[in-house]
């Protein structure tokens, strides 16, 4: 079991936070997921049509997340939160990238609804995860980059475990040690909105949405809620 918790500085700071965390076992990532193919066809074919576009900057859901990256000092146009660049790669390119089966149900959730998304190997994580403001000592390995080691900023807003930081800038980029692959049993995915009284429910269906498109290939697909008000879950 895996404990998700929020720090109360962060929790004071950001007080309509709400995370949905949809928490799968036994994930078989090499057999075929046809509804994830369908969805991530039919997402590109609405973008080619012109009748749907990924959520940009002057959308209120992801300029929250601009006014919370500048808060902790970084700047979100050179450094974007996940939605937001996964977003404008789909528009320049007219396609969202295929990484894996899993990765890519939480892409094709997480574009279409506008809500930063990420995901854990929990048999790569060890002890619990903090949403924590940096102190500046902890180390980062990035995603594709295994023989990096980076530092985060001095209050810089971190996802971290009793090894390491599992992503930067919030949800910027995730960590190499603890990424998705076609071998992930055990998984924690993460959507994250910062106003939950205006965007509670859509968080509730794109979870939901995101369990559907796990559950033919896991045994159990559960969905949890983090906020300030419930700080701590076990998953």
């Amino acid at each position: 079991m895996t404990a998700f918790r929020i720090a109360p500085a962060v929790a004071d700071a950001f007080p309509d936070t709400l995370i949905a965390v949809v928490a799968a076992t036994g994930l078989r990532g090499h057999e075929p997921w046809p509804d994830t193919s369908a969805v991530l066809a039919d997402l590109e074919q609405q973008l080619a049509d012109g009748t749907w576009a990924p959520a940009d900057e002057s959308d209120p859901r992801i300029a929250a997340w601009h006014t919370a990256y500048r808060s902790f000092g970084t700047n979100p146009r050179r450094i974007r939160p996940s939605v937001d660049a996964l977003g404008r790669r789909m528009a320049k390119k007219g396609t969202l990238p295929r990484i894996n089966r899993a990765v890519d149900s939480y892409n094709s959730v997480s574009v279409r609804h506008g809500l930063p998304a990420g995901a854990f190997d929990l048999d790569h994580v060890t002890g619990d995860v903090d949403i924590t403001y940096a102190d500046g000592s902890e180390e980062f390995t990035p995603l594709g980059e295994p023989e990096t080691i980076e530092n985060p900023k001095p209050g810089e807003i971190i996802y971290t475990d009793t090894t390491g930081v599992l992503t930067r800038h919030w949800n910027h980029r995730d960590a190499h040690r603890t990424r998705v692959t076609e071998d992930s049993s055990r998984v924690a995915f993460v959507l994250e909105t910062l106003h939950g009284a205006r965007d509670g429910q859509l968080l509730k269906a794109a979870a939901e949405e995101l369990a559907a498109l796990l559950l033919p290939h896991a045994e159990r697909a559960r969905v949890h809620f983090l906020s300030p008000q419930q700080p701590d879950i076990t998953v």
